[in-house]
């Protein structure tokens, strides 16, 4: 049976030139609060003291599972924006596009108290969860998982990086090549 989130995420993705639009999620209320309950409900009893999320819709996907699990945020930003403090950098592998993102964690917002769960919109080679992955881990911190809204990554990868998904990229309605 399909779950209300996994409904919910289908109905408002669109695809928009051949690439994945999830944007419409975020100006339903519905639609986002049951999205977030959903990346929120397998790691609800599993010990998380903070989700991490990575710039720009991690951070609010991140930030709203946070607040749902009752627990804080820890931002993960790319490139040169403002970001005070000691930090613990990570040059990604290549994504599906071949880019390379630096990502950027202050060292002070992961200690080893803390279960870590990172949360996105999609994820499809992991090369971004796996840089955060050792970021947390240097900072002493343990990987909780990865939630996100679609799941596009190989079994490997989701079992080593113990991703959870609303749906799947399979689920997904094609692409007619015209939207």
């Amino acid at each position: 049976m399909m779950s209300h989130a996994c409904g919910l995420a289908l109905e408002h993705f669109r695809w928009i030139g051949g690439h994945a639009d999830v944007w419409q999620i975020f100006r339903d209320p519905g639609a986002l609060a049951a999205v977030v309950r959903g990346l929120a409900g397998p790691f609800r009893d599993d010990g998380v003291t903070a989700v991490c999320g990575i710039e720009s819709r991690g951070f609010l996907l991140g930030a709203a599972t946070a607040v749902e699990l009752g627990v804080g945020f820890v931002a993960v930003r790319k490139g040169e924006g403002i970001f005070p403090g000691e930090k613990v950098t990570r040059r990604s592998a290549p994504d599906y596009r071949g880019t390379r993102q630096e990502l950027r964690l202050q060292r002070a917002a992961v200690g080893p108290e803390d279960r870590v769960l990172l949360v996105d919109d999609w994820i499809e080679t992991g090369s971004q969860a796996s840089a955060v992955r050792s970021m947390v881990e240097e900072c002493g911190g343990q990987w909780a998982g990865c939630s996100v809204v679609v799941d596009q990554t190989t079994p490997a990868r989701r079992t080593n990086l113990a991703v959870r998904s609303i749906v799947t990229a399979a689920e997904l309605p094609p692409w007619d090549g015209h939207s």
